[in-house]
Formats: C-alpha cells, sequence, structure tokens
C-alpha cells in the first residue's frame, strides 16, 4: 500500500485516445480552474481506495491536502486504515524541495520539487492539471446521492510515458468542484480520490509546506537530491 499510494500521489494522467479535445469538456474545465485560482488556500479531505485485482489488493485510506496553487505548494498527509488522525505519511513541497515522510520506517526522503508540468502529478495543481500535456472528453451527467456530477476523461497526449492511461473526473455540476478522480492503471488497477470537503478559509502558514526534523526526533533523511 505504503508504495502504491506514493507511486499515485506523484504521478496522474487520464482516458483512452481521444481524437481531439472536447469543447464542451473544455468550458467546464476552464470553469472549475477559474473558481480555484480565485482561492489562496484550499484544504479538503479525502478517501483514497486502490483496488489492484492482479495483487490481491483493496484497500482504503483517509487523508488530507492542502494546497496553495499560487505559490505551487501543498501538503498530503495520510491516515492509517480505519483512522482520519493516526498520520500514517506525509507529501510535502515548498515549490522547491519536497519531503516523502514514513511515520513507521521513521525516514523522510528529501527531492527536489516537479515542476515541470509534464506528465507528473504535481497536487498544488489538481484543479489545472489539464490545461498541458491532456485530451479530454465530456461523458455526460452522473447522479449520485441526489446530486449531478459531470463526468470528464483525461487521457495523455503521449502515453507512452505514463504508466495510466485515463483518469474519469466527476464534477459537482452546480459548485463547479471536483467531487472525484478515478484513475486507470495500464496493468488493471485502479485507484479513486474522493474530496469528502472543499474549505476556503482555512489557515495554513508557510511552516505547513516544509517538513521540520526537529519536530521529529530519530527521523532519518533520505537527500536524493
Amino acid at each position: 500500500m505504503k508504495k502504491l499510494l506514493f507511486y499515485t500521489l506523484l504521478i496522474l494522467t487520464t482516458a483512452p485516445a481521444v481524437a481531439q479535445k472536447d469543447v464542451q469538456a473544455k468550458a467546464i474545465l476552464n470553469q472549475v480552474s477559474q473558481k480555484y485560482r480565485s482561492y489562496n488556500i484550499i484544504k479538503s479531505d479525502f478517501t483514497f481506495t486502490v483496488d489492484n485485482p492482479a495483487a490481491g489488493v483493496k484497500e482504503t485510506r483517509n487523508g488530507t491536502l492542502t494546497t496553495q496553487s499560487k505559490a505551487n505548494k501543498f501538503k498530503v498527509d495520510v491516515y492509517a486504515a480505519g483512522s482520519s488522525t493516526d498520520l500514517e505519511q506525509e507529501i510535502i513541497s515548498d515549490g522547491k524541495s519536497q519531503w516523502t515522510y514514513l511515520k513507521k520506517d521513521k525516514e523522510v526522503q528529501l527531492t527536489n520539487a516537479d515542476n515541470s508540468g509534464d506528465q507528473s502529478f504535481n497536487p498544488a495543481k489538481l484543479f489545472s492539471m489539464y490545461e498541458h500535456g491532456y485530451k479530454y472528453v465530456y461523458n455526460g451527467d452522473q447522479k449520485i446521492g441526489g446530486k449531478v456530477y459531470q463526468s470528464i476523461d483525461l487521457s495523455p497526449e503521449n502515453d507512452e510515458k505514463t504508466q495510466f492511461f485515463k483518469v474519469r473526473l466527476l464534477i459537482d455540476k452546480v459548485k463547479k468542484q471536483i467531487y472525484s478522480a478515478l484513475i486507470f492503471d495500464k496493468s488493471g488497477a485502479k485507484y479513486n480520490y474522493i474530496l469528502r470537503s472543499f474549505v476556503t478559509t482555512a489557515a495554513a502558514p508557510a511552516s505547513t509546506f516544509t517538513f521540520d526534523t526537529k519536530a521529529h526526533p530519530g527521523v532519518e533523511v533520505v537527500d536524493l537530491k
């Protein structure tokens, strides 16, 4: 689960080869990114499920994502199975450096932040990642629990460099917010993120987006820069 989670948090791609970019899909995605860009800080609680039949794995984790897209900063907290408070791992970026912290292993890996904008998934760009390197198509509306969601498939323009072939986004039709992202891996595995909350008034000091080794006594820093 540990490797699968890091893998899917750091790489995101999407839908089967689409002949062209869908005008209606683009209009919807533009509304989402325009709304997102109007906020400084966004904090979302999410549920992540991995379903990998080949490996016999089906597990769910809860987590919290905090982003400051204008500064390209983010923090992802992932909790142990069945918990929303017992921290299992963190991925933090201040836009220049990235820390991947494994609590159980008492280890944090330090790398350069990936700002290439190609086929890597930067959580700080979650709501605008479609703008570069992707094709997209609108699938129609879908009703879940009394709410209507707009379904859009994204696909990488150069899927030879990716491990995923499709991401299916469900977007709240009224709020213009992403509700879920279902990632289809070429191996047959599926990874589903559901955003359970969307808070734009949360406080996030600069220290939120850096890893404080002093606050984690005994942690081993593995510098991979």
